[in-house]
């Protein structure tokens, strides 16, 4: 009886043991940081990974994510220096560095990424609305990005974050501006079109008149130098005939009147009106082209 009662005290030190001994014992893995909170009171940040131990039934552990985490931050509306408005979408992100800091203040990382979104906004409104749209949209975007972090983690430091970077996705005006914008590029792409045209046209007129100068100045040149070449030919053909003349004259006479009867007795309708005894028709009187005799 006896043995049995104390058979059943050793199981139950053992089961209380046993309790006690997963009670005291809690891991930490590499991506978490674990907080020790002793009824209620923090104790101690546990941030190595391992096995570690707390008192049983006393202690609770909270584990917190040290890994970098992102912030999506929805599209803001801004105004620029030059009272520009931007639609600006950007991203952030961040890391729990102080996970006492981060308990006490926030405690969840839902609450942070509701906190740290609205110093975003207020971080980007004051950074922004010192430059302008150039500067924002390509000279100085980088620099613009790293003074909203520097702000941004100054603020978030309060809270055990550290802000690891800050960078705008996209920096455009709203979509009515922007249709504007394009409206306006447009029609000034248009007029410098119809300019471009118009200088096109002007200067191929000027090319087209110079052209038809030179081609008339051209085509003169060409048939005063025709003209004066047949002149010389006319003048030659004269001469030659003048000498062929000189020197035969019968046979001049005689050679003008067949080539007058060749072209002019051709084949087809070919009328005369001329007398029998006309001078055209000497040859076919007599072969000399001397006039008949009169028969006394």
């Amino acid at each position: 009886m006896k043995s049995g009662i104390s058979g059943i005290v050793a199981l139950i030190v053992v089961l209380v043991l046993v309790i006690l001994g997963f009670g005291s014992l809690y891991t930490v893995q590499q991506t978490q940081q674990a907080l020790v909170v002793r009824l209620g009171e923090p104790v101690r940040v546990v941030t190595e990974p391992g096995l570690n131990f707390k008192w049983p039934f006393v202690d609770s552990v909270i584990t917190i994510d040290k890994r970098i985490l992102d912030l999506e931050n929805p599209a803001q509306e801004v105004i620029a220096n030059d009272q520009r408005r931007l639609v600006v979408d950007a991203f952030a992100r961040y890391r729990i560095k102080n996970a006492l800091r981060f308990y006490q203040s926030i405690g969840t990382i839902q609450g942070a990424n509701i906190q740290l979104t609205t110093l975003l906004n207020a971080a980007m409104r004051r950074v922004l609305g010192e430059v302008n749209f150039i500067q924002i949209v390509r000279d100085d975007r980088e620099g613009l990005m790293n003074k909203i972090r520097d702000q941004l983690d100054r603020e978030a430091d309060g809270y055990g974050i550290q802000v690891i970077d800050v960078r705008i996705r996209r920096a455009d005006l709203p979509d009515a501006n922007s249709q504007a914008v394009y409206q306006r590029m447009q029609t000034e792409r248009q007029r410098e079109a119809a300019e471009f045209r118009a200088q096109g046209g002007q200067k191929a007129q000027e090319i087209r008149s110079k052209a038809d100068r030179e081609a008339t100045v051209i085509i003169a040149d060409a048939n005063g130098q025709a003209e004066a070449i047949r002149g010389a030919g006319d003048g030659e053909r004269n001469r030659l005939f003048a000498e062929a003349y000189g020197q035969d004259a019968d046979f001049f006479a005689f050679y003008r009147s067949m080539t007058a009867y060749e072209n002019g007795l051709k084949q087809g309708d070919t009328r005369y009106l001329l007398r029998p005894d006309s001078e055209f028709f000497r040859y076919f009187a007599n072969p000399t082209g001397k006039p008949a005799t009169a028969t006394p």
